[in-house]
């Protein structure tokens, strides 16, 4: 399965042996009672995404599939949720597999994004910065319906306190992950708010918040930032001769 670019690649690969090493060891089903959009389980949860009822919705980079699952038994959900690396989607099977209201998929998020039907919510926790948003944010534009909603969490600050980069460049990282005593290797995008921001903006979206995550302890820097965006929506161009919408009562126009 070929995935994005060579620092795509190298995430694979790297979550593709965190999944092995969990598999191997047997490691048991999380317990989920909320979402987490940091690294702890503290600040928002599922209420930043809304009333999920009826609506279509996507996790990019769902990893073992335990948020999706938790949207889809605790909210009344139904979720496509989609991980490249095969180990974790294999974890994820196991667990979650006959769940219904979930669709759990194996691939490349940008190749699942360019063949997919819009979505109606586009969500992701700490899955975008894996992904060039190069390649990623054209293919989400497309995938997210006009007015549909995207929420993500990215890092912000590292553990050893390194904040957001200022151009749009791959970095090494290394994460210190429970359960799991060897540190993970990755390359990952970490932009900086404002950055992200104005991609975003680039690609079609509306940045309505911003929220700061930080470390519940005062003596770890690590710091995740939680977008809320919107697609804007799209405006049927009008001949010049063409009437005037109608006053629809409320301040606005019908469409």
């Amino acid at each position: 399965m070929a995935v994005g670019t060579g620092a795509e690649a190298t995430n694979a690969r790297a979550w593709t042996a965190y999944g092995a090493h969990h598999l191997q060891c047997g490691t048991p089903a999380p317990e989920v009672d909320r979402l987490a959009w940091g690294f702890w389980p503290t600040g928002p949860g599922a209420e930043v995404l809304g009333d999920l009822g009826g609506q279509r919705v996507l996790e990019l980079g769902s990893g073992i599939g335990r948020y999706a699952a938790f949207l889809v038994q605790q909210h009344g959900a139904r979720i496509d949720a989609v991980d490249a690396s095969p180990t974790q989607h294999q974890r994820a099977l196991a667990w979650y597999g006959d769940l219904p209201g979930l669709a759990l998929h194996l691939g490349d998020a940008v190749d699942y994004l360019r063949q997919a039907d819009p979505y109606d919510l586009v969500y992701s926790i700490h899955g975008f910065g894996y992904i060039d948003p190069g390649r990623l944010l054209p293919a989400l534009a497309a995938a997210t319906k006009p007015g549909g909603r995207l929420v993500f969490s990215v890092l912000h600050t590292n553990l050893e306190g390194r904040g957001p980069s200022p151009a749009l460049a791959v970095r090494s990282e290394r994460l210190h992950l429970t359960g799991h005593d060897t540190p993970l290797d990755v390359q990952m995008w970490v932009p900086s708010p404002g950055l992200w921001e104005d991609l975003l903006v680039d690609h079609g979206f509306v940045v309505e918040q911003v929220e700061t995550l930080n470390a519940p302890e005062d003596d770890i820097p690590v710091s995740c930032r939680l977008f809320h965006a919107r697609r804007r929506a799209r405006i049927a161009s009008r001949s010049r001769t063409a009437r005037p919408p109608e006053p629809d009562g409320l301040g606005g126009h019908r469409r």
